[in-house]
């Protein structure tokens, strides 16, 4: 019963509020795309998003028009991610790495070839940071669909103390949101070929990373 009422208090109370706020707090903001020729070489069909997880707090929400199922970690702290997820009108999986992984993994193959987009943090909940995990090329491998890097730089924001940097655009901020070369990977992979997509992932998007933040005058976030 630690802490259980309240945990239960605020699982109610902080999504609803943070969705709340941010719908204001973006829309105050200036938001530059760039990379949108990548994003129409994929729009006959579902695609795996990929990004690191620095992103998160502004991702979900710059893609909210879209049919997104995401994968949020299994732990509490994931279960606020998820609920804030869902109030912008995404789907979620819950599963990570080391708990529930393998059966989320297989509900977003379902999710793809149901014609969904699938969201998937590519260094993980739990990192090392801008280290890319091999989820990605799996979804990708057994489905078809492509992988599409994606993130985003600001030239005003507020980065906690996490593992991960993970950054918060302030208001009236610029916001530039980066569209990457999206990553075709053939079917059945075996475990090298898997390991030589999973670089091919880091590398495009750590290039997409080191360009989003030359645009603010960064070396990195």
């Amino acid at each position: 019963m630690k802490d259980g009422f309240w945990y239960k208090v605020s699982l109610q109370v902080i999504p609803f509020v943070f969705v709340w706020l941010t719908r204001i707090w973006f829309s105050t903001c200036r938001v530059v795309t760039h990379g949108q020729e990548y994003r129409r070489q994929v729009e006959a069909g579902p695609v795996v998003g990929s990004f690191w997880h620095y992103t998160i707090f502004y991702l979900f929400y710059h893609v909210r028009a879209d049919t997104v199922v995401a994968m949020v970690s299994a732990s509490r702290d994931g279960e606020y991610i998820s609920r804030v997820a869902k109030k912008l009108g995404h789907a979620t999986v819950r599963g990570s790495r080391g708990k529930g992984g393998g059966t989320a993994v297989k509900n977003l193959i379902r999710a793809l070839r149901a014609g969904s987009h699938v969201a998937l943090v590519a260094d993980g909940s739990q990192g090392p940071a801008r280290e890319a995990q091999a989820g990605s090329i799996v979804l990708a491998s057994h489905t078809g669909a492509p992988v599409l890097p994606m993130l985003w730089s600001c030239n005003r924001y507020k980065r906690f103390g996490s593992w991960d940097g993970t950054a918060l655009p302030l208001p009236f901020s610029r916001i530039d949101f980066f569209y990457g070369e999206p990553l075709f990977v053939p079917p059945d992979l075996k475990n090298e070929q898997l390991e030589e997509y999973r670089l091919e992932l880091e590398k495009r998007l750590n290039e997409l990373y080191t360009k989003a933040w030359a645009f603010q005058g960064k070396v990195e976030h």
